[in-house]
């Protein structure tokens, strides 16, 4: 092997690291094994969060006593399963997905890991479906079009009690917001949301890099202020 840390490529090395992590701190998990077959079996694009990446959103809501969620992005249900255990058997979580089929998935993946009864699963323009939502929310998990995450953040903390946090996904995108291509939308959009959480007068927070199996990416925390 050669190169840092030895490994053939840092990417390599990043890699090792998160199945060190899946394999000594999260352990083998029948139901979110069987999540990532059946979202790869039907074709689903492969973005789904890292598991330790979920186990980090299971973990804070669980800590900050989370009895209301909302996820904007549900894919193949991999992130709401965890944050559907975060909440425990008396919390609710509501996740909003563009594409019905990805939608079917989830539901079948939420059923076999025993969570569905917690999960509501709605279906449609996710812009249209948070103007219908009403809250009070305790922790909010973005992880979609990043072309509209300011719009996404602004609903988030209309639902949102205060103290409340909101969670958004890829951030950092190797770095590409420092100074995005003007052609990559989805750069441009979470630059822009930097700006925007800048001068929100009901929101603080901060942002940290990632590097795993998902590549290099970051998350960004944010608590919603009286």
């Amino acid at each position: 092997m050669s190169g840092v840390g030895g490994w053939k490529s840092v990417e390599d090395g990043w890699q090792a690291v998160d199945d060190l992590i899946c394999a000594t701190l999260l352990g083998d998990d029948p139901a979110l094994a069987a999540c990532l077959e059946r979202s790869r079996a039907a074709g689903l694009p492969d973005i789904a969060v890292s598991a330790p990446q979920g186990r980090l959103l299971e973990l804070l809501a669980t800590v900050t006593g989370t009895r209301r969620v909302l996820e904007v992005g549900t894919l193949g249900g991999f992130s709401t399963i965890f944050l559907a255990r975060g909440v425990g058997g008396g919390g609710r979580v509501t996740t909003l997905e563009l594409i019905p089929e990805y939608a079917a998935i989830a539901r079948e993946s939420l059923a076999a890991a025993g969570v569905d009864d917690r999960v509501e699963v709605i279906v449609g323009p996710a812009l249209d479906s948070l103007a219908r939502l009403a809250g009070p929310i305790d922790l909010t998990f973005l992880d979609a079009d990043k072309v509209n995450n300011c719009a996404y953040v602004d609903h988030a903390v209309r639902l949102s009690r205060p103290g409340a946090l909101i969670l958004v996904d890829n951030v950092v995108r190797e770095g590409n917001v420092v100074a995005p291509d003007p052609s990559d939308e989805s750069a441009v959009g979470t630059r822009r949301l930097y700006d925007h959480v800048r001068d929100h007068p009901r929101l603080a927070g901060t942002a940290i890099q990632t590097v795993g199996a998902k590549g290099w990416d970051g998350l960004m925390i944010l608590r919603v202020l009286d």
